[in-house]
């Protein structure tokens, strides 16, 4: 096993603090910080994290990720703004547990918390609340009220409070590394673009809830997904290749996401799993649903035997990617 690998189990399997409060338990001036909103978790903010193992490593620091929840753009866009998100916080903390951060403070972002401005936030967080010797960030990154805390400005302040600050360039790729482009290639079925860009496959969580059974007198019964985070984003319409992730095990299966034209006429969107090889009753367990291929567009056919020809199709096109 490579040096690199053993690291990695290693970090996995190291216990991750995680803090909602703070006092002086909880204060270590030799620590090395970042702060984010962490969206995705993807490659540009994986540098980052990178950037603090490496301060870590050399300077014996501990590790600590400041981030938000909810996050900022749910209480600072305009309410009639619909806002998705890539991660919930409990899915960005697997994967800072995954990374092997020492410790993460999960501050709850309100109004009034905005209004903070970035020396304030700066002291009173991080430099008084967790401790503070080295501090990374992104960047394009800044913090505090009208995002005055960008890295000039605090750079004016190392003296003062006596902690070094570095700067991580960008990660440069074919495409533009952030959480809106990773959204926009969901949306349009890219799985292959958005993998790239995360550095992880795409995921949601959700239950199974009870539906019309439909599938079930054509051949194909599914699960039907209830997302458990409202703000999550889903993929565009269509049909997909996916994993899935059961309390009892993993399985392959192909989803469609879309207003079923074919049976219905409403503009709900429902998402409905196809599990292979798998009979099992699972209404009311939870279910995490992982893309691995954009299969094809969703489309009306003009019978229930069309569609059922058509899912057989599907079926041996997902077959074909799953013994590549």
């Amino acid at each position: 096993m490579s040096e690199e690998r053993i690291c990695t189990l290693f970090r996995y399997l190291y216990l991750m603090k995680i803090l909602r409060n703070l006092d002086k338990s909880n204060y270590d001036k030799h620590s090395v910080v970042t702060v984010g909103t962490f969206d995705g978790v993807h490659k540009g903010h994986r540098v980052v994290i990178d950037k603090l193992h490496d301060l870590k490593d050399k300077f014996g620091c501990r590790s600590v990720v400041v981030t938000f929840d909810p996050h900022p753009q749910l209480i600072l866009r305009n309410r009639n703004t619909e806002i998705k998100l890539l991660s919930s916080i409990d899915e960005k903390l697997e994967i800072f547990q995954s990374l092997g951060v020492d410790v993460v403070y999960v501050l709850k972002f309100t109004e009034d918390f905005a209004t903070t401005s970035a020396e304030e936030f700066l002291k009173k967080y991080l430099v008084d609340g967790i401790g503070l010797e080295h501090l990374v960030l992104g960047f394009d990154h800044s913090f505090g009220k009208n995002r005055e805390g960008n890295f000039e400005s605090l750079n004016s302040l190392t003296g003062k409070f006596g902690f070094d600050l570095y700067k991580v360039e960008e990660l440069r790729g074919e495409s533009k590394i952030n959480s809106t482009g990773i959204r926009n290639l969901l949306i349009s079925g890219n799985v292959e673009g958005a993998r790239e860009i995360l550095g992880d496959d795409y995921s949601f969580e959700g239950t199974v809830v009870t539906g019309d059974r439909r599938g079930s007198t054509i051949g194909f019964p599914t699960a039907n997904v209830k997302v458990s985070d409202e703000h999550k984003l889903i993929p565009g319409k269509g049909v997909y290749l996916v994993k899935v992730i059961l309390e009892d095990g993993e399985y392959s299966g192909m989803m469609n996401i879309g207003n079923r034209p074919t049976v219905s006429t409403g503009n709900e969107i429902f998402i409905e799993v196809n599990i292979f090889n798998f009979d099992k009753d699972i209404y009311g367990k939870k279910i995490k649903v992982v893309l691995k291929e954009y299969i094809r567009d969703e489309k009306k056919f003009n019978s229930l035997d069309e569609l059922v020809n058509q899912l057989n199709k599907d079926k041996q096109e997902c077959n074909k990617h799953l013994i590549k």
